[in-house]
């Protein structure tokens, strides 16, 4: 049980990772072998770390960082939990533990019948190390939010973060910000307005995050050169462009847009080739 702990809590973090580094390199705008030119990494390795086929190491991590010009402090803090999940997968399971030295029983002095005693020493020993366990796990959770916190603005106070579901912004504060790395799409946080099939079989979605409070686009199947654009009454419109096979492989979204609820937003595709656009609604 504890081996499917660890590698729930790898694949957990290893993707809130892979979010937060593709977020930084759409605010780069290098593309895979730009990537590959300026860091000691592989084109491909790049295509593996932000997919999140693959964890990065460290030095990766800090290079797309000064890349993008952003504090290294948030997404080293993500990487550090995913690497001590993975690390704790891949520690060997088989082959027998070394034999315990034989340790002679304690002996036990006889006790007058009276009032209870005390617990013994070594049980109020555990209790305390137990506390003391609770209490770093908790710290170590809060600093690692916090560190995410100075970045973004933070959740809404009082809210109480969680490994589960942690939304960074809220409102206007989510404006031009990636839904991903803000965990605004989880599971049960997101509806799905409009979805639709363009002329050429790209996939289109308006997607709606109900705790943040704003929308986004997101495009299936596109090709090279492919534009979407989100609108949203009150707020500037957001864009991303497929520039390479990686953006064309897998989702490609949309900065996020405040928006007062799932209604009135438009979603509308740019075809690369100059072909004539589609909107969603009509």
């Amino acid at each position: 049980m504890s081996g499917r702990r660890g590698e729930l809590c790898e694949n957990v973090e290893a993707s809130r990772l892979a979010a937060g580094m593709r977020e930084l390199r759409g605010r780069t705008g290098l593309s895979l072998a730009a990537l590959s030119a300026r860091t000691p990494y592989s084109k491909s390795s790049w295509e593996r770390y932000l997919n999140g086929k693959k964890l990065p190491p460290r030095g990766a991590v800090e290079a797309l960082c000064r890349l993008a010009g952003e504090p290294a402090g948030r997404l080293v803090a993500l990487w550090e939990l995913a690497d001590a999940a993975w690390s704790r997968r891949a520690a060997p399971s088989g082959g027998a533990a070394p034999a315990a030295s034989p340790v002679p029983p304690p002996r036990v002095p006889s006790v007058p019948a009276g009032p209870p005693s005390r617990p013994p020493l070594s049980r109020a020993v555990a209790a305390v190390a137990a506390g003391v366990c609770v209490g770093v796990l908790a710290v170590g959770v809060a600093l690692v939010f916090r560190a995410g916190e100075e970045r973004v603005g933070g959740p809404v106070r009082g809210a109480v973060p969680s490994s589960s579901a942690v939304t960074g912004c809220r409102g206007r504060a989510c404006d031009g910000k990636d839904p991903q790395s803000m965990f605004c799409g989880g599971a049960g946080l997101v509806e799905t307005p409009v979805e639709r099939t363009a002329t050429r079989g790209q996939h289109l979605q308006v997607r709606y995050g109900t705790v943040c409070g704003a929308a986004w686009g997101r495009l299936r199947n596109g090709r090279v050169g492919d534009r979407i654009e989100v609108s949203v009454p009150g707020s500037a419109p957001r864009s991303v462009r497929v520039r390479d096979r990686f953006d064309a492989e897998g989702y490609l979204v949309t900065p996020m847009a405040a928006a007062r609820g799932p209604r009135g937003i438009r979603l509308c595709l740019y075809p690369a080739g100059g072909a004539a656009k589609e909107c969603f609604p009509g």
